[in-house]
Order: structure tokens, then sequence, then C-alpha cells
């Protein structure tokens, strides 16, 4: 019941981009509720459950927001993929706008577990690229693409992951709904892929 209220109350949000002031108050109150009965208290240790492609349907953060600011750029669908085993998360948003300008905003990170729910992120590497440059088709497809080393037709900056880091907590999961909430007090709501 408490899963079905908060995806009902965010499924007209885009994301959180028409969310107003009562809406983000309400996602946060269901999501709390929801979080109060999470069936896997300790994620990092549940890998095949938290292991996939997951895509972002609510957020508080107006940082990842404000990329759908843009008059000529719009914000498509924003991915969160995690690989467990090799301790990577790969954010990827996709953006579209003028025909042939539709493109990826990709960063790449590491994560060390902190505690059963958090960890602690540490970005590595921004890519900024034309999808049809990059042969992006879906995020599942272009994560093999990042760690073949070849080089990208698109803007590929290594960041310094001493100060570009965060930490994230996996506050629910269960087989097909996950949410976490970040270092700057960000809410986000995902479902798998």
């Amino acid at each position: 019941m408490a899963k079905t209220e908060l995806l009902m109350a965010i499924a007209g949000l885009n994301r959180g981009i028409l969310a107003t002031p009562r809406d983000r108050k309400q996602v946060a109150a269901l999501a709390a509720s929801l979080e109060a009965m999470n069936p896997t208290p300790d994620p990092l240790n549940a890998p095949e459950k938290l292991a996939g492609d997951w895509r972002l349907i609510y957020t508080s953060s107006q940082a990842l927001l404000a990329l759908d600011r843009s008059p000529v750029v719009k914000l498509g669908q924003i991915y969160q993929c995690i690989r467990p085993q090799q301790q990577r998360i790969y954010n990827i948003a996709e953006l579209y706008g003028l025909p042939f300008l539709e493109g990826i905003i990709s960063v790449l990170a590491r994560f060390e577990p902190l505690t059963q729910q958090r960890v602690q992120v540490y970005f590595e590497r921004s890519i900024v690229g034309l999808r049809q440059w990059l042969n992006y088709y879906s995020p599942s497809q272009f994560i093999p693409q990042l760690h073949s080393r070849q080089p990208l037709i698109a803007l590929d900056i290594p960041l310094n992951s001493n100060d570009q880091q965060g930490w994230l907590d996996i506050t629910y999961l269960d087989a097909d709904l996950r949410i976490a909430r970040g270092n700057e007090g960000s809410l986000f709501v995902l479902t798998r892929v």
C-alpha cells in the first residue's frame, strides 16, 4: 500500500521537475513511510538485488533537475547503473532537443561501503557527447564501451576523486524499487529497468 501511494504521488511530477513544495513534502513523507518497511536493511550484502540498471522516477535534487532548464535541450531519462562486484556506479542522463543533437551526460564513479546502507562515492570521469557519435542506445549497451577504454568522440573529462565525492544511503530496496538519499539531502526514487 505505501509503495503504491508513493508511486501514485510521483507519477505526474516528471521526475520532480513539476513538483511543487507541497508535492515534495508529500513525496518525502511517503518515502519515509516506505523506508520504515525496508525489506533489505543490509543492501550492500544483497548484490543480486542492488545490481542492475535503475531508472530515476523522482528526485528532489535541484542540481540534477536543472539539466532540464535549457531552452534548447530537455532532460530525457536518467539512469543509475550499479555494478556491486566492481564497486562501480554509472550515472547517465539522456538529453534531447534539436534533431540530431540528442546527447548524454555520463558520470562514472567507484564506491566504497561505509556501513550496511551507506557508500562513499568517488567520481572519476565525466563524458558529454552526442548520442549518435557515441553509438549510444541504452545504458546496458553503453557501459561496456566505457570499460573498453577506446577513445570516445565526446568531451571526456577525468575528475579528481579526492575533490569530487559524496555519500549515498540506500534506504529502501526490493526487487524493483530503490530509494536513496544523498549527502546534499536529496531524495532519489528509482525503478529497475
